[in-house]
């Protein structure tokens, strides 16, 4: 496992360093260390500045609004953020740079990309995920958002749910079926959808009404902690273009395969450094209340360190896999179960060192809504409670527990596949 990066690397490094020197307040702890109110206006203020100092999607092609680097660059910047507490772009940027824009880059065309790509770094279009539907979770195949074909367009009739930040887009990627008559994989197009009239064009649209004038209309789903960072969207005669088809039209399952590919890239740099940050956390609030003289609650949480130091190496060996150009595939899977289950253990620990403290949640909220809160946060029992619950969820988004042992069973260890029902 080779993690030495190039000294262009590492010059890059200092550079952004640099910036990070000249552009953050100097008592700034994190995100976490923001009121809650002022985390929305710091991030879109972030955002402008990594924007214009060319820290947004730095290894795509310069004609395509990146500056031409290696994926070195891109894992420096996801590693000095974490550590700095800031974040590596806007809400909807992990849609729109880290998994569509390098999916584009594989399968869109030259129109697809000179349109799309400059837009999105610059902000004008901000995607979100529709892939999951009411009957089709993990058996992605079992979508049933149909594409019906009237002349240059596509009208999708349907649903998608589990949108996360849909109500911040105007654009969104869309798995449909567009032949129904196709065996279950086949006959699906991945579809680049606006989500109202003025998404062709316009380049602020700072929020998104419920319904728009293109036949979307996008509902919030509470979550149990309160938050509302997941929709779902219904699509009634919703009109796409078929130059927005990514792929060729009905060859969008390997379309979606690659951008899955895409999805886990970020966390293998970002998670472990997170996720210590939080242990850190954890640590100093068994010693404020003295929990540290509990044997179960030392034991649990010296397991917990042991498991980070473990997904520390898997991190390690899935970018030092990534550096020399390895195609990534099932290893994904095992990252992602170890890093969801081990976040449950790590936030029942905390609820059990706070005790009865724990059903009076007061202080500072959780300001992310998933994973970890944010770098610099307080200990907060308000904030363990919300990032306790948010864990809860570890293990079903983005592929279950029971899938990714499936993955890994079958296509790590060659063991046989399931029967089909």
């Amino acid at each position: 496992m080779d993690l030495s990066l190039s000294s262009e690397a590492e010059d890059f490094r200092r550079q952004f360093r640099s910036f990070l020197a000249r552009e953050l307040p100097k008592d700034f702890v994190g995100v976490g260390g923001l009121e809650i109110e002022a985390v929305p206006e710091f991030i879109a203020w972030w955002r402008t500045r990594l924007y214009e100092n060319g820290f947004l999607a730095v290894s795509w092609p310069k004609e395509y609004g990146g500056r031409g680097l290696t994926v070195e660059s891109e894992i420096v910047i996801a590693q000095e953020s974490a550590i700095a507490g800031v974040p590596t772009g806007g809400p909807n940027d992990h849609f729109g740079i880290q998994m569509l824009g390098n999916t584009l880059l594989v399968h869109g065309s030259e129109e697809q990309r000179s349109h799309f790509l400059p837009r999105i770094v610059d902000g004008s279009y901000r995607f979100a995920q529709g892939y999951s539907e009411p009957n089709a979770g993990s058996d992605l195949a079992a979508l049933a958002l149909r594409g019906r074909i009237d002349g240059q367009e596509l009208i999708l009739d349907g649903q998608k749910i589990w949108t996360s930040e849909a109500h911040l887009a105007n654009w969104m990627f869309v798995l449909a079926r567009t032949d129904t008559d196709a065996p279950k994989h086949r006959g699906i197009s991945f579809v680049l959808v606006p989500l109202g009239s003025g998404a062709d064009d316009s380049a602020d649209a700072s929020s998104m009404p419920t319904s728009t004038d293109n036949g979307v209309e996008i509902r919030p789903i509470r979550m149990i902690s309160g938050k509302s960072e997941f929709n779902e969207v219904f699509f009634t005669g919703t009109r796409s273009k078929l130059s927005y088809v990514v792929g060729g039209l009905h060859q969008g399952w390997a379309v979606a395969m690659t951008l899955l590919g895409f999805e886990r890239g970020e966390t293998a740099a970002t998670l472990p450094i997170r996720f210590q940050a939080e242990l850190d956390r954890l640590g100093d609030l068994l010693t404020v209340k003295g929990k540290f003289d509990d044997p179960d609650l030392l034991d649990r949480f010296m397991g917990c360190q042991t498991r980070l130091f473990a997904l520390r190496a898997m991190g390690y060996s899935w970018l030092s896999s990534v550096l020399s150009g390895a195609e990534q595939g099932a290893q994904s899977s095992i990252f992602k179960l170890f890093w969801s289950e081990y976040h449950q253990l790590v936030t029942e620990l905390a609820v059990d060192a706070l005790g009865e403290d724990a059903l009076l949640p007061v202080g500072r909220p959780s300001s992310s809504a998933f994973r970890t809160d944010d770098v610099g946060a307080p200990n907060s029992t308000r904030s363990w409670d919300e990032v306790f619950l948010h864990a809860r969820a570890g293990t079903i988004y983005a592929g279950t527990s029971e899938i990714q042992r499936s993955i890994i069973g079958e296509r790590l260890l060659g063991l046989p596949r399931e029967p089909r029902s």
